[in-house]
């Protein structure tokens, strides 16, 4: 399990494939219309890496892209089946039919 949305977010952002920190929050903001601070950012990715879910990918310059691993893809899916369930429960108790 994660320990917050900020790592979430970035682990969908990177389901795409690899991007640098600035693809990132942009990715995040197409998909949700707010950026992370770049405390938020930085510290999600420092700590995806200190527990495998994340890696470097190549590149070169300024801008280090990064990817999600085995691990971090297998994570996410079950995350967002997890929060899948979740809202089609929620929805059901107020009497909604989940799409």
């Amino acid at each position: 399990m994660l320990a917050n949305d900020a790592q979430l977010l970035v682990l969908c952002a990177l389901a795409a494939g690899p991007l640098h920190g600035y693809a990132i929050n942009a990715a995040i903001e197409q998909s949700t219309g707010q950026r992370l601070g770049p405390g938020s950012l930085y510290g999600a990715l420092t700590r995806l890496e200190a527990k495998g879910l994340i890696e470097a990918a190549d590149g070169s310059g300024r801008q280090r892209p990064v990817r999600l691993t085995d691990q971090g893809q297998e994570l996410l899916e079950s995350e967002l089946r997890s929060m899948a369930r979740f809202a089609s429960n929620g929805l059901r108790r107020l009497g909604v039919n989940p799409a």
